[in-house]
């Protein structure tokens, strides 16, 4: 039994090896394994794992990429407490840049599984590090075992990611140091707001499924727009530059309705980099498409409007298009029976392009910057619809993931756009090719990326993709645009606080705003009631008190100190509140609520309110006419007299010291109630009256629109 035993394990000893043994290199990898990477004293475990696929991608020995990390970058970034991470970046950057190269790296199952581990490496990219992430993980541990055991049905992607991965995560930082290395993945500006999205449902730590998950929906969102164009869509005019972004409407349960006065159509709406384009459903097949211009400066105005039947203000789920080349607002309405997500989105994509193009005009850049800045646009575009076709995410004002929308909404978004047009100014536009001796400023990664994933937004555009390799990001430095984001971010707490405290104290009904605005300016209004007191002379002794301190205010010029001493008073009392009320919250403010009214009493107050406001519009207008008809002589005499009250008044104000002209003013208002002097004032008043309504109003001709001549 013995011999047979060893002759078999003789006969069969090259396929046992082959079973428990690592297959060998063949012939054309001999280099590689020459150059096969050896272990980095400083570097974790799993920093040395990503080194070494990082030497065997770049098929450099990683004796020769430390060597050249020592040599080629400042000692800032060699410093003893950071030189692993940033030998670590300085890998993988160069790796990242090279492999994004590839159309389809996205699709690629090495490359998601690359990043990631990237990232969990730059989390612990020494030994000290990776142990204390060890016992924090093996005490996690424990924790997990006395749960429930996990189920293969999970209510959500997310769910699963936690349950499936919870051993190995990635926080924010890393992501952000990562990630936004290759373009199309994120990008600088929104990619913690990215990071917050993929993370909503798992406490803040990113799993590699939901990584995963994310890329192929990126990957599939761009395969898509390359493949839009087809006969469908052949009476679309677009150039040779121009990439369609989304279409809404071709599917018949999610229409989108176009609104031009009280008509409305059905049809389809397509979103490009240049124009919103709109095709009318007709019999069977679609219209000549209408063309929205998005990038020419026509003093757009895209926002978010109520539509409805025959006009109606009803319904809010529709945007609204105005430039100067549209005789009308032209209105797209997206229904749906819950939410208007849609029409969100929509508003969205197209207030991108749209800020894009006026970011572009606004710092006057050339062809190349200009291309820089709309591909940007456009591959926020393709994230944010890769997410939310993922995820089913809708972002808030503060949370989007389209970098100039950001950018127009967070407090300190100026310095962003600030910041990213010097980093624009240095992009390097020449076309001819660029040496190790002349390596370029900056390079337009965005551009770039577009042009690898198949699309063409500039032609006879010399992208040298060997060349052109110096993105957002440098080895162990913070990127100034990086620093304006997070600066912005760290305002927006304070904001978002703010803005909730704003909802909170809005309330409904013009009774109960009234009565709030009365209740704040109480101490306004009870001034002004005590000077009115004062100028009708019902207290002689106060009045005449009151009337000599202030003229002798005025003939001495103390008046000119009164409106600084009231901002030294209220100084005052913010200072002392601020130093006694520190910590203390604030009380509410109470007001008293009018009664409740019914729909039929509000609509006639509303309607009483419409025909006040109406009486004093009218009003308005005919002593607007009426000084048109004293300007151009049409009641001669009373233009005479017009004429030299307004000399006279020059040659008072040219003379005249002002404080008596003050004084004058004073004592003629302040005055006018006194006995002696009311019975004079009121004749005044009257013949004055009586002289106002004897000149006649200039007049008014209306010409009406033909509307039959707007409707195209």
């Amino acid at each position: 039994m013995e011999g047979m035993w060893e002759k078999f394990m003789k006969n069969n000893q090259s396929t046992l090896k082959s079973l428990f043994q690592r297959k060998k290199s063949s012939p054309n990898d001999a280099e590689s394994l020459e150059s096969s990477p050896r272990s980095i004293p400083q570097l974790s475990h799993l920093a040395n794992s990503v080194v070494s696929r990082c030497s065997k991608i770049l098929k450099i020995p990683t004796e020769e990429l430390q060597h050249r990390f020592d040599i080629e970058l400042p000692e800032s970034v060699k410093q003893l407490f950071t030189y692993s991470r940033n030998f670590l970046e300085f890998c993988s950057y160069q790796v990242l840049h090279k492999v994004s190269g590839n159309p389809d790296y996205l699709s690629d199952p090495e490359f998601c599984r690359l990043t990631y581990e990237m990232m969990l490496a730059w989390e612990a990219p020494c030994v000290e590090c990776e142990r204390g992430i060890q016992e924090t993980s093996s005490s996690n541990e424990e924790e997990v075992e006395d749960e429930e055991g996990g189920s293969l049905f999970y209510s959500s992607p997310m769910n699963m990611a936690v349950q499936v991965d919870d051993k190995k995560t990635v926080g924010r930082e890393a992501f952000a140091r990562i990630a936004p290395v290759c373009a199309a993945v994120a990008d600088i500006i929104t990619v913690h707001n990215l990071f917050d999205a993929l993370t909503s449902s798992s406490g803040h730590r990113l799993h590699f499924l939901v990584y995963d998950k994310y890329l192929r929906s990126l990957d599939k969102v761009i395969k898509a727009a390359k493949n839009t164009l087809g006969p469908s869509l052949s009476n679309l005019p677009l150039s040779e530059v121009e990439i369609i972004l989304d279409i809404e409407g071709a599917v018949p349960t999610q229409p989108v309705l176009q609104h031009v006065g009280i008509s409305a159509w059905p049809g389809r709406l397509t979103l490009t980099n240049f124009a919103l384009y709109f095709e009318s459903l007709g019999v069977g097949v679609y219209d000549k498409a209408v063309r929205f211009d998005l990038a020419t400066d026509l003093k757009q105005v895209i926002k978010p409007e109520l539509t409805g039947p025959l006009g109606a203000r009803i319904f809010d789920k529709a945007v609204m298009y105005k430039s100067t080349i549209v005789t009308e607002p032209v209105y797209f309405e997206f229904p749906e029976f819950k939410g208007n997500f849609r029409r969100d989105y929509w508003l969205d994509i197209s207030l991108e392009i749209l800020h894009a193009h006026k970011f572009a005009r606004k710092h006057s850049f050339k062809e190349t910057q200009q291309s820089e800045v709309v591909a940007r646009a456009i591959l926020g575009i393709f994230r944010y619809r890769a997410v939310r076709e993922a995820f089913h995410f809708f972002a808030s004002q503060y949370k989007t993931l389209l970098s100039f929308n950001l950018a127009e909404s967070l407090p300190g978004g100026d310095v962003i756009l600030e910041t990213l047009s010097s980093r624009l100014a240095l992009l390097n536009a020449d076309t001819s090719p660029l040496t190790v001796k002349q390596l370029p400023t900056s390079s337009p990664v965005s551009l770039l990326a577009l042009n690898q994933l198949g699309f063409i937004l500039q032609k006879d555009a010399n992208l040298d993709r060997e060349a052109l390799i110096v993105g957002d990001f440098s080895v162990g430095e913070t990127n100034p645009l990086e620093i304006a984001v997070k600066q912005s971010i760290s305002n927006t707490g304070r904001a978002e606080a703010a803005r909730a405290t704003v909802d909170q104290v809005k309330v409904e009904g013009i009774d109960t705003n009234l009565a709030v605005m009365k209740e704040r300016l109480f101490p306004v209004i009870e001034l002004a009631t005590r000077l009115e007191l004062l100028a009708s002379w019902k207290d002689p002794s106060k009045s005449t008190v009151f009337l000599m301190l202030t003229c002798c205010a005025i003939i001495r010029g103390w008046i000119r100190y009164i409106l600084a001493s009231i901002f030294v008073f209220f100084a005052i009392i913010m200072l002392w509140c601020r130093h006694f009320n520190e910590g203390k919250p604030l009380e509410a403010f109470r007001i008293t609520p009018p009664p409740n009214r019914n729909a039929v009493e509000q609509l006639l107050t509303l309607q009483e309110t419409v025909s006040q406001l109406e009486a004093l519009i009218q009003t308005g207008n005919v002593m607007l006419l009426k000084l048109r008809a004293l300007l151009f002589a049409v009641l001669p005499q009373a233009t005479d007299r017009v004429a030299l009250l307004l000399v006279f008044m020059a040659v008072l104000l040219a003379f005249v010291p002002v404080k008596y002209l003050i004084l004058f003013v004073f004592l003629e208002a302040f005055t006018r109630e006194l006995p002696y002097r009311r019975e004079s004032n009121d004749r005044w008043l009257r013949r004055l009256k009586e002289w106002w309504f004897r000149i006649p109003a200039a007049p008014v001709q209306l010409t009406r629109v033909d509307h039959d001549k707007k409707k195209k």
